[in-house]
């Protein structure tokens, strides 16, 4: 009796019993938590889609089976990813009960990843693999050329069709995977193609000799797309069509990408180093299955290290970069003492002076692979630390040896980085020594605000004195903030932190953060947690964002890394009938609160904007049909006053920010190497370029 109470009893209303918990079988966990499995619904997780299907052809790549994938965007939303590997096996798997295919299709966490013999090395345990695609797909199709037959399966959100089929014979080889992104699902289904072409081409200087060919053919016309049978054909390509593409193919593998990244620089010496070796060559565990490294310096005092484990980026870097810094460090310090280039009373070599000016890609691949978080930002796998220590050391040394000229280049140029140091540091630490920053008034042009809470303040850099007015008039003074810059603030491509902070304008902009700045950088002292760039929709406004991007990206990146840094979306437009009052952001936006406003466009005497209104519109008008509506271009935020800027650029409900990440930041990074690098031609050539992209206001 009492037994039977207590089951009673927990079944009433709140009860908590067996019944309560929820088991999603296959799939149904990816449709009902998406972004557990692919981190977000946004731009970010639909490309991810895209990574993940070609990261199992690129992985047959890498293990020897395959030298060829196409990854190709097709009418309908559809993306295609073909490879001449193995070809997914299509018998029958003993555990499911089905066949290998649509176990991989279907369930999480199957693969030739997942221990086996499938992979020696891999992207790494944290993939969730193409079952992830499959399910978060309306329509899947999977088409495997194998032991000469064609094999084909189709799924409808992540579910079969119907069984593996043989269609017909085939003396190919390799798998095609074609699916269909759920609109349900994600918030925009349209692929950025410079995003997945920028990718791809880093993912073909990774693997040397893979053949990477991307298209787009979603313009494809329907007789074009009716004359292309795509069952059974491995690549578009083939087919010479004509629609955007481009074919990445590097043997030089990181050596190219080196010299990819500086294009745009002055390379201090002649040759670029370069060292691959593998476990084969019993240089150190077999823990790490290889280990590739291509350096070069440049006439430059920032360093670019760019790393990856199993083909994947780490941002933060982690265990291998930390070794390839030690040994780097270590190596110079032995060699210009060897040859009497270091003098004894300018002690040795730190770890800063020789990253001076470097460019480095540093690559490692490993059966057993660890990251410290989802995102495998960072590489936490304790052996790639001493095998990229130990190769590199000594292939580093034996390059310095054989190549005097360019040993000798390098240690001039940490010499100078040394001299430099020494030189600035009595005005560096006037500025930088603890407190100092802290002890220094806030800058006269901040108007602060009230709140003492970092997560409630926010701090506008606006451009001019007077957007600056507007602003400070406009703002809630509770928790915003606005520092007014006059002017360009200084370019920071080629300045030490002892210059940039004799600049008042970034002064100002250190002291108002309170994060000091370089070794005493402390982002636990932030005084806003949104930091928004307010510039003009100009030539000029462009400019000073990307001079304040860059200097983010240099000294403050743990605050574009965090999310702390924002873009303000201004309105283009200001569009008046009567009471009622409409910002727009864009010329389509515009042209489309015109049509529902049921208007024509007039300047603000009244007369009517001609080159923006049809022979239709006019005859409209003139029937009374159509009335007119005031239209303001807003050349800058000064043009606004201070109620007009509130209500679009500052009222937290209105307004539209861009969250700045570390790949705006990066790209901003590289217009700055070329707009304010040393090498003209390129300069020439960028702005020739881009002149009709420019927003000129005459």
């Amino acid at each position: 009796m009492p037994a039977k109470k207590a089951a009673k009893k927990t079944t009433k209303k709140g009860g908590y019993d067996a019944s309560a918990i929820s088991v999603l079988e296959g799939l149904e966990p990816v449709r009902k938590r998406p972004g557990m499995y692919i981190g977000t619904t946004g731009p970010d997780g639909l490309h991810h889609l895209i990574s993940e299907v070609f990261d199992n052809s690129r992985d047959e790549a890498m293990g020897g089976f395959a030298d060829r994938v196409e990854v190709a965007l097709l009418p309908g939303g559809y993306v295609r990813v073909a490879d001449n590997g193995r070809g997914i096996p299509v018998d029958k798997h003993k555990q499911s009960g089905v066949s290998a295919l649509e176990t991989i299709l279907t369930t999480l966490h199957a693969g030739g990843k997942f221990g086996g013999e499938g992979y020696k090395v891999s992207g790494g345990l944290h993939g969730v693999g193409v079952s992830v695609v499959n399910a978060l797909s309306t329509h899947t199709i999977a088409e495997v050329h194998r032991d000469g037959g064609y094999h084909i399966q189709e799924y409808n959100i992540g579910k079969a069709k119907a069984k593996v089929k043989k269609v017909g014979a085939s003396k190919l080889q390799g798998t095609i995977i074609t699916f269909q992104a759920d609109d349900t699902i994600f918030s925009s289904t349209e692929y950025d193609f410079k995003r997945i072409v920028s990718h791809l081409r880093q993912q073909a200087y990774l693997v040397k000799g893979l053949r990477i060919t991307v298209i787009d053919a979603r313009e494809l016309d329907d007789t074009a797309q009716g004359k292309l049978d795509l069952k059974g054909k491995q690549y578009l390509a083939d087919e010479k069509l004509e629609v955007p593409h481009q074919t990445f193919y590097f043997e030089g593998g990181l050596r190219s990408l080196v010299a990819f990244n500086n294009h745009y620089q002055k390379p201090v010496h002649k040759h670029i180093f370069y060292v691959e070796k593998g476990s084969v060559d019993e240089a150190y565990d077999e823990s790490v299955q290889s280990v590739e490294i291509a350096l070069q310096y440049v006439d430059d005092i920032s360093a670019r290290i760019s790393a990856f484990a199993n083909n994947i980026y780490n941002p933060e870097h982690g265990t291998h970069i930390t070794g390839f810094k030690t040994a780097l460090t270590r190596t110079l310090n032995n060699y210009a003492k060897k040859n009497n280039l270091l003098k004894e009373k300018d002690g040795s070599f730190t770890g800063d002076d020789v990253l001076e000016g470097i460019t480095a890609v540093v690559s490692v691949k490993m059966p057993e692979i660890q990251f410290e978080g989802q995102t495998k930002g960072k590489l936490g796998s304790v052996e790639a630390r001493g095998a990229v220590e130990a190769v590199f050391g000594e292939a580093f040394a034996e390059f310095l040896e054989e190549h005097p000229d360019d040993a000798k280049a390098i240690i001039n140029k940490v010499i100078i980085a040394v001299k430099a140091r020494k030189a600035a540091k009595a005005a560096k630490d006037s500025v930088l020594r603890k407190g100092a920053l802290e002890g220094m008034s806030l800058p006269g042009k901040l108007a602060d605000c009230q709140t003492k809470s970092a997560e409630d303040s926010e701090l506008f850099i606006v451009e001019g004195d007077s957007a600056g007015g507007s602003a400070k008039m406009g703002r809630d003074r509770k928790t915003q903030a606005v520092l007014p810059l006059r002017g360009k603030i200084l370019n920071v491509e080629r300045a030490r932190i002892d210059r940039m902070l004799a600049s008042e304008q970034v002064k100002n902009l250190v002291i108002a953060l309170g994060t000091a700045i370089g070794d005493v950088f402390d982002i636990s002292k932030l005084r806003y947690h949104k930091i928004i760039i307010a510039t003009d929709a100009d030539v000029d406004g462009a400019h000073i964002r990307t001079l304040l991007l860059t200097l983010f990206y240099r000294y403050y990146r743990p605050l574009v890394e965090e999310g702390y840094i924002y873009i303000a979306q201004p309105p283009l437009y200001k569009l008046t009938k009567g009471k009622d009052v409409r910002y727009v952001y864009t010329e389509n936006e515009k042209a489309h609160v015109l049509e529902e406003m049921g208007g024509v466009p007039v300047n603000e005497s009244g007369e009517i904007i001609e080159e923006e209104v049809s022979e239709e519109d006019l005859e409209a008008l003139q029937q009374q049909k159509v009335t007119k509506i005031g239209q303001q271009r807003y050349k800058g935020l000064g043009e606004m006053n201070a109620e007009e800027l509130w209500e679009t650029t500052m009222h937290p409900e209105n307004r539209l920010l861009k969250q700045v990440t570390v790949e705006d930041a990066l790209e901003a990074d590289k217009v700055f190497d070329i707009l304010m690098g040393t090498d003209v031609a390129s300069r020439k050539s960028f702005i020739q370029s881009n002149a009709q992209y420019a927003n000129l206001d005459i």
